[in-house]
């Protein structure tokens, strides 16, 4: 090997590992690492964009409200003035009391199911809830009793759980059971009813066997074509973590309130329009007093934390038909129809609302006639 051959060799060697070996290393750490940086920048400028976009919703929403509350506060006058009357007071007044009644939990709901859909691994659920539906809408029906709200909040996690993978039947036996056998609504039903611990265990067992039936029925005869499962919506929706929880509230919350507005003045147009007169011809009857009461609790659409304290003002009917009203009311009423409508489908909710409705009174009826 001649001398010129023996440094273009030594030269070959040195430029190939200048350009790939430690400093191109270096160089790529030294790139993967800043980059790394730059992640981290970019996630604290995602932070801080979603702070000042959150800001400026509160300040021009703000602002929104002080002038709509100025201009009705001077026109409102005038105009109630001209429209007054008690058939709208007491339109007004029903409609008031449902939205603000419902409007609390239906946000405590749609916090529920942004953070599931956000934070909570798939893996999760299906861990968590055995693959035989048979045996998973009974779990899932006692699990209703970890969410302390009423019928509002429980149509957001039902879909929230379908989205995550949850066997439909399991995932409505869930929102059947939740806002009728929580601590709070027990509770409640209590002190609406002091010394009668037998109307609380009725209402236990009661709503509890109609949400596992309303599941079993569910996933023995349910059709696919009937449920339109949800999906998630709104922009990033298929984000997770924050982002993807705060698009998810913003999604399900106006979806979901439209209903529960749509739902609560159906309700305020019923109590105007039918007479008091025509209840009272139901109160002689054992039987007629609990259909009666049964189909009150559709139409009234009391929130489940209220609904004893209702129930138990109505001395007038049976033990059972106070029963009926207080199982009923948590699993179909006028506003819940309507959120399911619009979460799951029209089809859906007609069958489902109709057939949990004659559900719920057998069962109410049976226990009633067992304790009480």
């Amino acid at each position: 090997m001649t001398g010129s051959e023996r440094y273009g060799r030594l030269d070959g060697e040195h430029g190939e590992h200048g350009e790939h070996g430690e400093h191109g290393e270096h160089g790529e750490g030294y790139r993967g690492e800043y980059g790394g940086y730059g992640g981290g920048g970019r996630s604290v400028a995602d932070g801080l964009r979603l702070v000042v976009r959150a800001f400026v919703y509160v300040v021009v929403g703000g602002v929104a409200l002080i002038a709509i509350v100025t201009v009705a506060s001077v026109l409102g006058p005038t105009v109630a003035l001209d429209l007054y009357t008690p058939a709208v007071a007491a339109w007004w007044t029903v409609f008031t009391a449902v939205v603000v009644q419902g409007v609390p939990f239906l946000l405590l709901g749609t916090l529920v199911s942004a953070a599931i859909g956000a934070f909570v691994p798939e893996k999760v659920f299906t861990r968590l809830l055995p693959r035989n539906q048979a045996l998973a809408v009974p779990i899932a029906g006692v699990a209703g009793v970890v969410l302390p709200g009423c019928e509002c909040a429980s149509v957001p996690v039902a879909g929230s759980l379908m989205r995550r993978g949850v066997a439909p039947a399991a995932a409505l036996a869930f929102l059947l059971s939740a806002p009728a056998i929580n601590p709070v609504v027990l509770v409640a039903t209590s002190i609406a009813f002091p010394g009668q611990p037998k109307m609380v265990l009725g209402r236990l067992v009661a709503s509890l066997v109609t949400a596992v039936v309303m599941g079993w029925l569910w996933a023995r005869f349910g059709r696919e074509e009937w449920l339109r499962k949800p999906t998630s919506g709104g922009i990033g929706s298929s984000a997770v973590g924050w982002r993807g929880f705060l698009a998810g509230l913003q999604h399900d919350f106006l979806h979901a309130g439209g209903f529960l507005v749509l739902g609560a003045g159906a309700a305020a147009t019923f109590n105007i329009v039918v007479p008091r007169s025509l209840l009272d011809v139901f109160t002689g009857s054992a039987w007629l007093s609990v259909l009666l009461l049964a189909v009150l609790a559709v139409v009234l659409c009391v929130c489940s934390e209220a609904d004893a304290f209702v129930a138990a003002s109505l001395s007038g009917f049976s033990p059972t038909a106070r029963l009926a009203f207080m199982v009923v009311g948590p699993m179909v009423d006028l506003k819940l129809i309507a959120l399911q409508a619009g979460t799951f489908g029209r089809s859906f909710a007609v069958r489902f609302s109709s057939v949990t409705w004659v559900v719920a009174v057998t069962s109410s009826a049976v226990v009633g006639w067992w304790l009480l």
